[in-house]
């Protein structure tokens, strides 16, 4: 299950038990939406595991600008409250498994 990432909740998200993953993206960002399904579809997987979020950064440009996101989509790795991994861009389901598996 995903959730929306805000400035409200994201430094209790990011320094909790599990890893977090957190999708910067846009409504109108075509890319985003291409890879939108396939973040969807591994925090389900993952669900228990790896804490999975979305943060819109229209709605959020504060959390954009403090980990300077110029590109969207950018997926960025937390682990124990630090950022270990990014990806920009769209890439293919298995590049993003692997990242999701090596938060493990």
């Amino acid at each position: 299950m995903e959730v929306q990432i805000t400035s409200e909740n994201f430094e209790s998200l990011k320094n909790g038990a599990q890893p977090l993953v957190v999708d910067f993206w846009a409504t109108w960002c075509g890319p985003c939406r291409m890879i939108g399904p396939i973040v969807s579809e591994l925090a389900e997987q993952y669900d228990g595991k790896i804490v999975v979020g979305k943060c819109d950064v229209e709605e959020n440009d504060e959390l954009a600008a403090e980990f300077g996101i110029r590109s969207i989509p950018t997926i960025l790795f937390f682990k124990n409250g630090q950022i270990v991994d990014k990806l920009v861009g769209g890439v293919p389901k298995a590049t993003l498994e692997q990242k999701f598996e090596s938060l493990l």
